[in-house]
């Protein structure tokens, strides 16, 4: 009787994606290209690589890839109800931070006499 072999992960490429990850989030946090970039777009970016990161240790480490179908959507359904909160959250975010700054120029005191 022959078992049905399922393929185990090479971790050691799953270590590098991670690391290679790691390292271009770093970049994008250096504060000459994230003023380059912009924080929206820099935001969005962190968070799309924070995302890849953790679906690849939820899918290799947490072995969730060699697991029944329903058992994956028992796990991913908070994450994807997270993903999606912080996305539609993020304009109104961006709008406080703005008021915030304009309230700041506003009440700055003129010492320049």
């Amino acid at each position: 009787m022959e078992h049905a072999h399922k393929e185990h992960p090479k971790y050691m490429r799953i270590f590098w994606i991670l690391l290679i990850l790691t390292i271009l989030e770093v970049v994008v946090a250096l504060p000459l290209l994230k003023s380059a970039l912009g924080q929206t777009v820099t935001a969005i970016l962190l968070i799309g690589m924070a995302c890849s990161k953790a679906a690849y240790v939820a899918l290799y480490f947490m072995h969730l890839k060699f697991e029944q179908r329903t058992l994956m959507i028992i796990a991913l359904t908070p994450f994807i109800i997270c993903v999606f909160l912080v996305f539609m959250l993020l304009p109104d975010l961006m709008d406080d931070a703005r008021h915030e700054g304009a309230k700041a120029e506003s009440q700055a005191v003129d010492t320049s006499h």
